[in-house]
């Protein structure tokens, strides 16, 4: 643990030491850093798999215990790997607003201290120092949220994040209060002993961790902070929340099952229940997106969802004690959190690229960037094709698992969970085809075509090699992963936290490996055609001539007679229109010869629209009724403390 805690102290300084350095230092020094104290993680971890502890006397907490097992091990190496590129990444993203004299140092503190926080979370096992830290988390992650807070949306978007990670905290507490009142202890390792003695708890202790690390994490209909918060903050800061931080929620919801032991149906079928409403809610948001961060955002409630459908069928597996859905399960879990991470990443440095050169987020108002950005396009498309989930790159091998591990579901001997499995596949199937008609439209009106404004237009060169370098890591790792999967699979799996047979010598662990040594000629069979059909392109092409593609009677193409981002989805969003409030700004052409006219569509969340809206306008209208009470007189001020000291004295004197 020597090392573990060795990282965080070099996160720490650097955070401090860049204080005392000049603006355009601050991210080099963050940057040096990250990549040391993630060198040691990595080194410390990957390649070891044994539990390591170590406890310490934290006034006022008692004795605090800190813990690497398995668990923990897999979210430490993904933070790790995460941050530390996202802070090279800052390098090059944030050296516009340098130049602008923005100030960076609160940005630059807040960064490592997120990192450490997260490294902290997930190693803990006392309650009450975990919300501490959760608590810093949120915050640290709220300033790097509002780092453009001269801006109206950026502030209401930190706030209204603030706003739900307090909500989020409320349940971790009275979860948390619950087990440490019936164990008479804060630590995680009593709470295991206690739902031995009061199995009647695991319900509602769970369901209360549930909603408040779900919040965190995005599910639905919690999920309302994401598409706003992901579009507010810096690229970089975004890659990180939705890698890594709101899987420390994720990270919750499986401590607490591993805490409750075996979970029992009413938590199964919550979970599944859940995940399929959030993975099929944030997917359909996705498809509707214009703006490029908002769209990647509702893509991580996607995301979240199926990660938490193979939390679900983990959850069955574990209640019917069946050894090979829980390993599938963990497979198609931890894979598929280890690889949102990576593409994710890559998809958010992408559009902050995208984003650093056209000064627009709108991609109506892109196109043509394939030529003028050619590396961030190249790795931009890798990242695409990882989260449609196509071999040979890595989101294939997640749902895969994720899909073996629900048919595995259906050979459960119950009518009772026959039928939610095959639900579940069903609307993971159409998740998967509504992710390559979402990403589909976000590549090509971006990338492809020609510029749609002078945004795209105006564009010159590619980013910065600090911007590319993190980018082409990710890329890479897209593809590695599936060529190394046994090893990857059994290095960074957590098996240990869920199964309990002996490794190496049960029948089911050689059945899984074979499975995995089996699916590496997936990807080598794909790069070797696919590197055929290249080299025959080349040949073909250096014997052709070039000549302009038959226009159709037109001398060239402009970009009037392109695919909209709306219209590219218009067919399937025709017939979803009850699921959607769409706001219109229409200006339409009048005269013979009109000069203005324009069309604008926006699609606004329906539970936002019809739910938390009137819930916020009906406070305000409540709350501006007790105005006159604020009158600025100090003398009512204390006329006000003085009647509510009466009535406490009086409720003490009746009740004490």
């Amino acid at each position: 643990m020597e090392l573990f805690f060795t990282g965080i102290l070099i996160l720490i300084l650097s955070d401090v030491l860049s204080l005392f350095f000049s603006e355009k230092f601050k991210f080099k020094i963050i940057s040096i850093g990250s990549c040391v104290s993630s060198f040691l993680l990595l080194k410390l971890l990957l390649f070891k798999s044994e539990v390591l502890t170590s406890s310490y006397s934290i006034l006022p907490f008692g004795n605090v215990v800190f813990e690497i097992d398995s668990l923990s091990r897999f979210f430490i190496i993904i933070i790790s790997i995460v941050t530390a590129l996202a802070s090279i990444y800052a390098n090059g993203y944030m050296q516009p607003y340098l130049n602008k004299g923005k100030r960076v140092a609160s940005h630059c503190f807040f960064f490592p201290l997120l990192t450490a926080a997260m490294l902290m979370v997930v190693t803990v096992q006392n309650a009450f120092f975990f919300l501490i830290i959760w608590e810093l988390m949120s915050l640290a992650s709220f300033f790097l949220v509002i780092f453009e807070d001269d801006k109206k949306e950026v502030l209401s978007a930190g706030i209204k994040y603030l706003i739900y990670m307090h909500i989020s905290v409320i349940f971790i507490i009275a979860a948390f209060a619950l087990m440490s009142v019936y164990s008479n202890s804060y630590d995680f390792v009593h709470f295991k002993n206690m739902f031995i003695d009061y199995p009647h708890l695991k319900d509602i202790v769970f369901l209360l961790a549930f909603i408040g690390f779900g919040t965190k994490s995005g599910f639905v209909p919690l999920h309302n902070w994401l598409p706003d918060a992901h579009p507010a903050a810096p690229s970089h800061v975004s890659a990180v929340m939705s890698a890594v931080m709101i899987k420390t929620g994720i990270y919750g919801i499986l401590r607490v099952l591993q805490i409750i032991g075996e979970p029992t149906l009413i938590i199964a079928y919550t979970i599944l229940f859940v995940s399929v409403i959030t993975a099929l809610y944030g997917i359909i948001y996705a498809v509707n997106q214009k703006d490029i961060k908002k769209l990647l955002a509702y893509s991580s409630v996607e995301n979240i969802g199926l990660i938490g459908i193979a939390i679900a069928v983990l959850s069955f597996g574990l209640l019917y004690h069946y050894d090979l859905l829980i390993i599938f399960s963990m497979i198609g879990c931890f894979l598929h959190i280890l690889n949102h991470s990576i593409f994710k990443s890559l998809l958010f440095m992408g559009a902050g690229s995208v984003y650093l050169k056209t000064h627009t987020k709108n991609i109506e108002l892109l196109g043509g960037l394939i030529k003028k950005m050619p590396y961030t396009a190249v790795f931009f498309l890798f990242a695409v094709v990882a989260i449609c989930a196509f071999p040979p790159l890595n989101g294939f091998v997640g749902e895969f698992f994720i899909y073996t591990g629900l048919l595995y579901m259906m050979k459960i001997s119950s009518s009772s969970i026959f039928v939610p499995a095959i639900l579940s596949i069903a609307a993971v199937a159409l998740v998967g085809t509504l992710v390559i008609l979402a990403m589909s439209k976000l590549y090509s009106i971006t990338f492809l075509g020609l510029p749609r404004s002078e945004h795209s237009n105006n564009v010159k060169s590619d980013v910065a090699k600090s911007m590319l370098i993190p980018m082409c890591i990710f890329a890479l790792l897209t593809l590695f992963i599936p060529l190394l999967l046994p090893y990857i699979t059994f290095m960074v799996v957590p098996f240990k936290a869920f199964c309990n047979f002996s490794y190496g010598a049960d029948i089911d662990l050689f059945a899984v490996l074979n499975v995995l040594m089996q699916m590496i000629y997936i990807p080598v069979v794909l790069i070797v055609f696919i590197g055929l059909v290249l080299l025959v392109r080349f040949l073909l092409v250096r014997k052709s001539e070039k000549h302009e593609t038959w226009g159709c009677g037109y001398d060239k193409g402009n970009n009037h007679i392109q695919y909209t981002a709306s219209s590219f989805v218009s067919p399937f969003t025709s017939i979803l229109t009850p699921l959607f409030k769409k706001i219109f700004d229409v200006k339409k052409p009048k005269g013979l010869f009109p000069k203005d006219a324009h069309y604008n569509a926006t699609v606004e969340d329906v539970e936002e629209a019809y739910i938390i809206n009137p819930v916020l306008k009906f406070d305000e209208k409540f709350l501006s009724k007790f105005e006159r009470l604020q009158d600025g007189n100090i003398q009512h001020y204390i006329l006000y403390g003085l009647i509510f000291l009466i009535i406490i004295l009086i409720g003490v004197v009746i009740w004490g």
